[in-house]
């Protein structure tokens, strides 16, 4: 895609969002299309074979994916529920709406995205009127069919329109996990959003990435054009579309210090995590593939608190075997720093979803059918998952973690079904080996409430503190409206967040958080006075908190948890935060996100 207009005839623009993730660049824009006509540029002429053909192969990747899941689900869940996605193929294959895409093309000169776009609005808009109830439901399996094709088309567009050794900026409405399994194949440099939070999942994506990341940027898609070059300020949360040469060149120069110290915190790796008074702290790494799991190993993290095995559902082609699963963590478990690795079970649902399992439309699927209530509705499935599991030899430390537990009979539960998958592996001949332990993430605020009953059935706890914020301010983190109340550093959040961590304390329980507060330097001095000792976090952060735990006295804040939880608006906290992190540290509060 050639970039339309140049800097030089366009006028500099600023603009404010959400700081999300800290640093600075300057690079060249790239749009991540959605399928919305209006966000779809007209003005390149098209080459209308070539169009024809993406629309054509993307169909027929499509296809194929559907027959495999057909297959697979039938086999494995159910025929019952493999008769949605028979229906999306036919709805694939229908004449009548491939000679609307087609059309569009060809009259029309519109590229395939624009024409699947505009094609499924007018169904849309043809199914809206129908009075009958399930007819006009099915518009919902048509945006999911073109989604199915549209995800084809955005992967070739992406690797056809971007040299792989030319750093981008990706701007997009939203990212989707589902979008960024390609992305390890560009030179991504930061990321632009229009929807999202702190706790959003572009915000996630950057962090682990170790890149500047700003959201919140409403109709930031109608400001920016493949080609411009763009400014990322990731501490301010700014952003300046084809900046002056003077505002160019002076963060060019503030992008290389980032850059620089960056570079040098990486240094650590080989160093202890021991605060200055001898306190222990324990880094450890959230990873989704054996490149991240490496990648934690570089920087010095001692293991692996956190490994999302959803990723391993959403990259297969199908339902992944229990063989396909053991391989997979085996090979996490082998590139793991120090053989220790906390295995989540499959935590789907919200904003990362798999197409066999759905619970069609539902009016807000994060607090809705998704993760372990998933794994009960199909315990066989789940089962399946544990099988792969404990088939693996343990390393040093080998830890299975229950997603999304909200009471202690859901607990139990999940033991019995582990238990069962022992025994069934037992039946085959195979050993499971060594001590696995059990434990409980905990991000349902009527689980925080009722931890001291809920230890009682496990050996170790972690707190995702990304959805605890979410689901206590009953505000979704990546609605820019309310995104602000979903902040870790509130009053509330804070003292929810101390009551876990000190009733696991007393109780000697192991206690890990692996939200991104334990990436933030501000929130990592709160949990410090709070006495939380184990932090998990995307593998780029681990040399910026090692250097602060090794900058710190936790002497220093032996009256700071008192003080923070005492004050009555989110600002109040930061201030006294960023007061200590400056003192401790000045160097590190530069890269902590400003609000």
């Amino acid at each position: 895609m050639k970039p339309s207009g140049s800097e030089d005839s366009r006028t500099s623009t600023v603009i404010r969002g959400i700081a999300v993730s800290p640093g600075v660049t300057v690079a060249t824009v790239y749009r991540l299309e959605t399928a919305s006509p209006s966000d779809l540029s007209t003005e390149a002429p098209i080459d209308v074979p070539r169009e024809l053909k993406r629309f054509s192969d993307a169909c027929e990747a499509a296809a194929q994916e559907l027959t495999d899941l057909i297959e697979r689900v039938s086999t494995e869940i159910g025929a019952e529920e493999s008769r949605i996605f028979q229906s999306h193929l036919f709805m694939l294959r229908d004449r009548a709406f491939v000679g609307k895409v087609n059309s569009a093309i060809t009259e029309r000169l519109h590229r395939a995205e624009q024409s699947l776009a505009e094609a499924t609005a007018e169904y849309e808009k043809i199914f809206g009127s129908i009075t009958d109830e399930y007819l006009r439901e099915r518009i919902v399996d048509l945006r999911d069919v073109a989604a199915r094709i549209s995800n084809h088309l955005t992967e070739e567009a992406i690797l056809d329109d971007i040299h792989p050794d030319k750093p981008v900026v990706i701007v997009a409405r939203d990212i989707l996990p589902s979008q960024t399994l390609h992305f390890g194949q560009l030179q991504i440099a930061a990321l632009v959003t229009e929807q999202g939070s702190r706790t959003g999942h572009a915000a996630i994506i950057a962090r682990s990435l170790g890149m500047p990341a700003v959201s919140g940027l409403v109709s930031i898609m109608e400001h920016v054009r493949n080609g411009d070059t763009i400014v990322v300020d990731g501490r301010e949360g700014l952003v300046i579309i084809n900046p002056e040469p003077e505002a160019k060149a002076a963060y060019h120069k503030i992008e290389r210090e980032f850059y620089d110290l960056k570079d040098k915190l990486v240094e650590n790796r080989d160093l202890e995590a021991v605060s200055k008074d001898g306190v222990s702290i324990e880094l450890l790494a959230n990873v989704n593939n054996e490149s991240d799991a490496k990648a934690a190993a570089e920087v010095g993290a001692v293991g692996i608190g956190l490994f999302r095995t959803e990723y391993v559902f959403m990259t297969h082609p199908s339902i992944p075997s229990e063989e396909d699963q053991y391989q997979s963590y085996s090979r996490i478990l082998s590139a793991s720093p120090n053989q220790r690795l906390t295995i989540r079970t499959l935590d789907i649902g919200g904003d990362k979803t798999v197409p066999y399992f759905t619970a069609g439309r539902e009016p807000n699927p994060f607090m809705g059918w998704r993760s372990i209530r998933v794994s009960f509705s199909h315990p066989d499935f789940f089962q399946n998952q544990l099988r792969a599991i404990l088939r693996m030899n343990p390393g040093n430390e080998m830890k299975i973690l229950l997603p999304m537990v909200t009471t202690v009979d859901e607990v139990i539960m999940a033991h019995q079904l582990i238990d069962e998958s022992i025994d069934q592996l037992k039946q085959k001949g195979v050993a499971v080996e060594g001590n696995w332990k059990r434990g409980v993430m905990i991000e349902v605020p009527a689980a925080a409430i009722c931890i001291d009953q809920i230890i009682k059935h496990v050996d170790f706890v972690s707190i995702g503190s990304n959805d605890l914020v979410q689901y206590l301010m009953a505000a979704d983190r990546d609605n820019p409206r309310v995104a602000s109340l979903c902040d870790p550093l509130s009053p509330a959040a804070l003292r929810l967040t101390r009551h876990v961590i000190e009733t696991c304390n007393r109780a000697n329980i192991p206690v890990t958080l692996c939200g991104e507060m334990a990436g933030r330097p501000s929130s990592v001095v709160a949990l410090l006075s709070f006495g939380l000792r184990s932090f998990s976090m995307s593998p780029a952060f681990v040399p910026l908190i090692k250097d602060l735990v090794r900058a710190v006295s936790l002497d220093q804040l032996t009256d700071l948890a008192d003080e923070l939880v005492a004050q009555t608006s989110t600002p109040q906290v930061y201030k006294i935060l960023c007061s200590h992190l400056t003192r401790i540290a000045p160097h590190l509060a530069r890269l902590d996100v400003n609000r």
